[in-house]
């Protein structure tokens, strides 16, 4: 068994969950514990089974409930030192034990999980990405990413499963109330993807191996869900292989993948 779905997803905050036949970890805990805890339980999983969180990078709507989720429940917290230097309030708070450092591009196992971090460009400390694998199998997260690299298009090739950001709609975002500076932000080599640029990710990495696509992060005042997955699909046109591609919703749980 090898399952993973989204638990909220979007500028509002992002949360993410992996099961394996003995292991399951969340990955980002960007809403309140009780939103999270009570998402769990609508997939009729308990939280006090979590064997871990990993983090992507410091941001709120990505580690809002770090802290709490980690001494309440006891559960192991995976980042690495920079990201950890940057959250230094969650960290004063977590027992010693329980905070664990990786290293960007250097493979750990949590159980019978294997995980490889890749760097990312984001405007945080260190920010990362990760590639998740169990039994020959691979899960991508790519989230908040300003700057698609060659060595980012590499670390997302072969994955069976694909969590994309797809944060907003260029047009959309030009013509928001939101200011200048956040509007050149977004957009910047060191904020987020937009759709087309989702699209094109698509298009490079596309294989065979590649069944399903979860678009995440999409942001509320700068996007669609129909535009997103409209956008993308565009991009998508004329090849062989059209993974199913689904678009996370943001206040409720995904459906549940079965990564095959």
């Amino acid at each position: 068994m090898f399952k993973c779905g989204s638990l909220f997803s979007g500028s509002s905050g992002n949360s993410f969950f992996i099961q394996s036949d003995n292991t399951n970890i969340l990955v980002d805990v960007g809403v309140s514990a009780k939103k999270i805890k009570e998402a769990l339980l609508e997939l009729d999983f308990s939280i006090e089974k979590i064997d871990a969180i990993l983090i992507t990078h410091e941001h709120i709507d990505h580690t809002k409930s770090l802290s709490f989720l980690s001494c309440k429940y006891n559960i192991p917290v995976y980042a690495n030192k920079k990201t950890w230097d940057a959250l230094s309030e969650h960290r004063e708070k977590i027992l010693a034990e329980n905070i664990k450092v990786f290293n960007n591009l250097e493979n750990f196992y949590i159980g019978e999980l294997k995980i490889s971090p890749f760097s990312i460009s984001h405007d945080a400390a260190d920010p990362c990405g990760f590639n998740i694998y169990y039994n020959e199998k691979k899960i991508s997260i790519a989230t908040d990413i300003g700057q698609i690299t060659e060595e980012t298009l590499n670390c997302l090739k072969n994955s069976s499963f694909l969590f994309l950001e797809s944060n907003y709609d260029p047009n959309i975002l030009k013509m928001s109330s939101y200011p200048y500076l956040l509007k050149q932000r977004i957009s910047s080599n060191k904020g987020h993807m937009s759709n087309i640029t989702a699209g094109k990710v698509l298009q490079k990495i596309n294989n065979n191996n590649l069944k399903n696509v979860l678009l995440i992060h999409l942001s509320k005042e700068n996007n669609f869900p129909e535009l997103a997955y409209e956008t993308v699909h565009e991009q998508l046109n004329g090849l062989s292989n059209i993974p199913n591609i689904v678009v996370a919703p943001r206040n409720k749980p995904s459906q549940i993948f079965n990564v095959s």
